[in-house]
C-alpha cells in the first residue's frame, strides 16, 4: 500500500462499537472484495470492501473477519482468516500479511489461514443462534454482479439453514456515518493531496489544452503524494460538456472563453475526497460568468451553514432549493411566472440545478448514512450546488467537503483550496 500505517486503535474502536449493536449469542462475518477479471489473464487493481477495512484495516484480497462477542473462548471473539503467504507468492505477487503483521494492522490477536475457515467456522456455528450477514444496501447500489460476500451468504445459508440470519448493514450505515478523529485526519490528508492537484493544474490550463491532459497532471500529483489515484472517475468538462452531470470522456480541447468544470478527488488510505471547481480556460472570467459563479458560491456558503446537528437532509435540500431560486431570479434565468407555475414535485429551479446539494462522504465517495435521521456531529458531507445553462454551454459547480460540528458551522476540510474568483484568476495567471 502507498499510504502510511494507520493506528490500529481506530479499528479496535470500530469493532467495539459494532459488537455492542449485536444481539446476544450472535456472530457477524465480513468478506473482502474479489479481484475482478477483465479478459485473458488480466485483472483490475484490487479495491478492498470498505466494511472489512473499516473494522480491521486489512487491505488484502481473500480475507474474512468474524466478530463473535459472546464466544466462550476469548480468543474467538475476533478472528481474521487470511490467505496464507509463501515464498512463491512473495516472488510472483509480493508479500502478503503475516499473522504478526495482521495483528499490528488490526489489533486482532487470533489469525488463522483461510484454509482453516470451514472447520473453525463450523465449531463457532455450533454455539451461536444468529448470524449477521453483510449485504450492500446503499440506496444507489448496483447489485447485479455477484460478489465474494454474496457467495459466502449463499454458502452459509445452505450449510447452516437452521440459524437466524440478520443484517449488519443498518449498523454499518449508522457507525460509518460518524467519523472518528483518525478518520477525519485521513480525509484531511486526501483533501490536502487534492489541493496539491488543483494548484498544479490551475497554471497549466489554457486554450488548446486537452481535457485528458489535465486529468493526467492530476494523476501524476496524486500518485507522488501516496494516493493510489482518483477516489472516483474524474469529470474534466470544458464548455458545454460541463452541462453533462456525469461527463467522463475527458477527450475534448479546452477553448478560449469557455469555463472548465472539474469534479475530482484523491483517495488516501481508502478514504475519499470530492472537489469541484469551475475555472475560465483563458484565466479570466467574463462579467456574466462572474455573476453565475458568485451566485453558485453564495448558495454553497448558505447551504454549508445549514449543515448542523438536528437538521433533516430532506428539509436541508428544500431550503437550499429556495436559496437557489432566489439567485436564479436575480440572474434573470427565472421569472415570477416560472415561480407561479412551478409544482412541489418539479420546482422551477430544477431547470438549472437538477441534482442534490450534499451527500455523505468517507470510505466511499457516496458514503453510508441514514438519510431519514437527523444530522449529527462528526458526519461528513459534500456541499456542491451548481447552475447549468445548456443553451449557453455554461456549467458552474463548486464543491467542498465538510465535517459537522457540535456547535457552529461545519469544519471545511478544503478551506485552504482556492475558490474565490480573485484566488482562481491569480493562480491561473
Amino acid at each position: 500500500m502507498k499510504y502510511l500505517p494507520i493506528d490500529s486503535k481506530l479499528f479496535v474502536e470500530n469493532r467495539k462499537n459494532f459488537s455492542e449493536k449485536l444481539d446476544k449469542n450472535s456472530l457477524a462475518v465480513f468478506n473482502s472484495n474479489d479481484i475482478f477479471s477483465t479478459s485473458a489473464d488480466s485483472t483490475l487493481p484490487f479495491v478492498q470492501h470498505r466494511d472489512i477495512f473499516y473494522l480491521s484495516g486489512v487491505d488484502q484480497e481473500e480475507s474474512i473477519l468474524v466478530i463473535y462477542p459472546d464466544a466462550p473462548d476469548n480468543k474467538h471473539r475476533e478472528i481474521l482468516f487470511l490467505k496464507e503467504t509463501s515464498e512463491l507468492i512473495a516472488i510472483w505477487e509480493g508479500e502478503k500479511l503475516t499473522k504478526v503483521k495482521a495483528f499490528e494492522t488490526s489489533g486482532i490477536k487470533t489469525v488463522y489461514w483461510l484454509s482453516e475457515f470451514e472447520q473453525v467456522f463450523g465449531e463457532l456455528m455450533n454455539d451461536v443462534a444468529n448470524v449477521y450477514i453483510n449485504t450492500n444496501e446503499h440506496s444507489r447500489a448496483n447489485t447485479e454482479m455477484q460478489t465474494r460476500e454474496d457467495r459466502f451468504i449463499e454458502w452459509c445459508k445452505t450449510e447452516y439453514p437452521s440459524h437466524t440470519y440478520k443484517k449488519s448493514a443498518p449498523y454499518m450505515h449508522e457507525l460509518r456515518a460518524i467519523k472518528q478523529p483518525i478518520e477525519i485526519e485521513l480525509m484531511q490528508t486526501a483533501c490536502n493531496i487534492t489541493e496539491k492537484g488543483l494548484k498544479r493544474i490551475l497554471p497549466f490550463i489554457k486554450p488548446g489544452v486537452m481535457e485528458y491532459e489535465v486529468e493526467a497532471e492530476l494523476m501524476h500529483e496524486f500518485l507522488r503524494n501516496r494516493s493510489k489515484g482518483f477516489a472516483y472517475t474524474p469529470i474534466i468538462a470544458s464548455g458545454k460538456n460541463a452541462c453533462v452531470l456525469h461527463y467522463i470522456e475527458n477527450n475534448m480541447p479546452c477553448k478560449n472563453g469557455d469555463i472548465m468544470l472539474m469534479d475530482f478527488g484523491a483517495e488516501y488510505a481508502n478514504y475519499c475526497s470530492d472537489l469541484t471547481r469551475s475555472v475560465p480556460v483563458n484565466g479570466r472570467f467574463s462579467d456574466f460568468q462572474k455573476k453565475v459563479y458568485n451566485a453558485v458560491l453564495h448558495v454553497k456558503k448558505e447551504a454549508t451553514k445549514l449543515l448542523v446537528p438536528g437538521t433533516l437532509l430532506k428539509e436541508y435540500h428544500k431550503e437550499v432549493g429556495e436559496v437557489m431560486q432566489s439567485q436564479l431570479l436575480n440572474l434573470g434565468l427565472l421569472d415570477k411566472v416560472d415561480i407561479k407555475n412551478q409544482s412541489k414535485e418539479k420546482p422551477a429551479y430544477k431547470k438549472y440545478f437538477m441534482h442534490g446539494t450534499s451527500h455523505f462522504i468517507g470510505l466511499d465517495t457516496h458514503d453510508l448514512g441514514n438519510w431519514d435521521e437527523p444530522i449529527k456531529a462528526n458526519m461528513a458531507f459534500t456541499v456542491e450546488p451548481g447552475i447549468y445553462i445548456m443553451e449557453q454551454g455554461l456549467g458552474i459547480r463548486l464543491e467542498d467537503d465538510v465535517v459537522v460540528q457540535q456547535q457552529g458551522e461545519p469544519f471545511n476540510l478544503m478551506k485552504s483550496i482556492p475558490i474565490e474568483i480573485e484566488e482562481i484568476e491569480d493562480f491561473m495567471n
